[in-house]
């Protein structure tokens, strides 16, 4: 009897291991059922949640069309890896959830990641919270093939090694080594583009090393498909939205070797946790909330950053690393070490901007504009900076930087440089400069009250501007601005100085003192002489 019992979960067995590989591409599609609570190893099928299975494999074969769906408030041990899986644009595989109740539960106790996606294209990942306390979450690489159209939505991925380091993290060998909840590494498929069309939206992440990763390669290997043409390896198109990164130890979102990527409407609260210093002050290692690297044509838009704490680095915007013609648009930055350092590192970069954005606080580090070898057509206008350290508009060429507001905290300064070769080529002119001595080598300028409608810097509504400031209408047309609105959304009616252009708020606008100006002149020439003897 128990002879007949075994041969019968062989077959049982075998039946739905194999099951998934007897259906062609375009059918549509086997379901398979897991549910931890009531589910069976012994005599469910997994075909219907009646016959569901109660422990998952650690590997399937699946074909366009299939689902794997997990029962609702189930908990799952699952280190599943799907490796040459594809659906179709039509016909996706989904992995998801089934029944009423919490987001099923997918977790590891091992050193590895929770799911594994390898040569896969087409799949939906969706309505799943993942943990793993030692490990990783999701891991996306392109061993064999290039990947395309992969969406995770709807996921809530928590507890992924969320501790101090003493260095940055490994981020060449998947999520598990790189404390990540999500590692797109698009290296070994030998292609120019790697992966391509991923989605990553509604998602929350939080409690972790890190949270997204995309990860090309500025140089490819010979033998892809394009020739023997060694060059970067572009992930292409990604798209992350509606996505909430917070409480992380290191960064929210890497944006590396990408190329039309785009991260918009999402929130990135207290991430960059890690000082990165050692027990004297000494800088270990950098780390940022949302950055570029080695990217083309790509845009973070519409997002809130804020709480960051890395001494290095922590700031709102930073072009790094071979990163040209990309975009930071419509950022609220409040609170964090800085509001910009640009790092192009070898090489001079080319093409980047940042409009219409404002920073509130963002009081503990320097700016710089053009760090490394510099900026060449940067465009950095209508943004509105209250609360900055030293701000420093050195080592940009052929660039535009105008129409900004740039406040200082007490006791710092505007860093510019009275060489051509620092500023060649560029127009700096009609910014609002306060609490600071102007830039010497600026244009049409302010040096004045900039006429804010509120006084509460902890709501942004503050920073739009009285109808009476002397900033509206002062701006000047940037061209090739194709934005309509401004930071507050308002159709942009005038070109006025800083990231609101609307027409004016009714609130009062009272002139400083004629006494008060000049004290305060005194006082910042003081504190930019000091600078500039400290520096020497």
């Amino acid at each position: 009897m128990k002879k007949t019992i075994s041969v019968f979960l062989c077959v049982l067995l075998t039946i739905f291991c194999a099951a998934p590989a007897a259906f062609a591409a375009g059918t549509a599609g086997t379901t398979y059922y897991f549910d931890s609570i009531d589910g069976s190893d012994e005599t469910g099928d997994g075909l219907s949640p009646g016959s569901a299975r109660r422990s998952v494999p650690a590997e399937l074969s699946l074909n366009a069309g299939d689902s794997v769906l997990f029962r609702r408030g189930g908990e799952y041990e699952c280190t599943l890896t799907l490796n040459g899986c594809s659906g179709t644009a039509a016909a996706p595989i989904t992995i998801g959830a089934y029944g009423e109740g919490k987001k099923p539960l997918l977790t590891t106790s091992a050193r590895t990641e929770v799911l594994r996606l390898f040569d896969c294209s087409y799949v939906t990942v969706s309505d799943l919270e993942i943990t793993a306390p030692v490990g990783g979450g999701i891991w996306i690489d392109t061993l064999t093939a290039v990947s395309e159209g992969i969406t995770l939505s709807g996921l809530s991925i928590h507890n992924i090694q969320n501790y101090k380091v003493t260095n940055r993290d490994d981020l060449s060998a998947g999520a598990a080594r790189a404390r990540a909840c999500v590692m797109v590494k698009g290296l070994g498929a030998r292609s120019l583009y790697p992966v391509n069309d991923l989605t990553v939206t509604d998602c929350e992440f939080y409690d972790c090393g890190n949270g997204i990763s995309l990860w090309g390669a500025l140089d490819s290997p010979k033998g892809n498909p394009e020739g023997d043409k060694v060059g970067p390896g572009y992930n292409k198109n990604s798209l992350i939205k509606d996505c909430y990164f917070h409480d992380m130890d290191a960064e929210a979102v890497i944006i590396g070797v990408c190329d039309g990527a785009l991260m918009t409407h999402c929130r990135v609260i207290d991430c960059c946790q890690g000082e990165g210093v050692d027990e004297n002050g000494n800088i270990l290692y950098f780390t940022a909330a949302a950055w570029f690297w080695g990217s083309e044509n790509s845009t973070i838009e519409y997002c809130e950053i804020a709480g960051q704490k890395n001494v290095g680095d922590g700031m709102a915007v930073d072009f790094d690393s071979q990163t040209n013609n990309c975009t930071y648009q419509y950022i609220y930055s409040h609170d964090n070490m800085r509001f910009m350092v640009n790092n192009a590192k070898t090489t001079m970069q080319t093409g980047n901007t940042v409009r219409y954005c404002l920073s509130v606080n963002d009081d503990k580090g320097k700016n710089v504009l053009a760090g490394g070898p510099g900026e060449k057509d940067l465009r950095f206008y209508n943004n509105t900076i209250v609360g900055s350290q030293v701000f420093d508009m050195q080592n940009i060429i052929d660039s535009r930087v105008v129409n900004n507001i740039i406040v200082v905290t007490d006791g710092y300064r505007l860093n510019t440089s009275i060489k051509p070769s620092q500023y060649k080529g560029s127009v700096i002119g009609n910014n609002c400069y306060y609490n600071c001595v102007s830039a010497a080598n600026s244009g049409a300028k302010f040096n004045t009250l900039p006429g804010f409608s509120g006084e509460d810097f902890s709501d942004a509504a503050s920073f739009t501007l009285s109808k009476d400031s002397p900033l509206i209408g002062a701006g000047v047309a940037v061209p090739g601005d194709d934005c309509t609105v401004d930071f507050f959304g308002n159709e942009i009616k005038s070109v006025n100085i800083g990231c609101y252009c609307g027409e004016g708020t009714d609130t009062p606008y009272t002139r400083e003192p004629v006494f008060q100006k000049v004290i305060r002149f005194f006082r910042n020439l003081f504190y930019m002489i000091k600078g500039l003897i400290d520096s020497i």
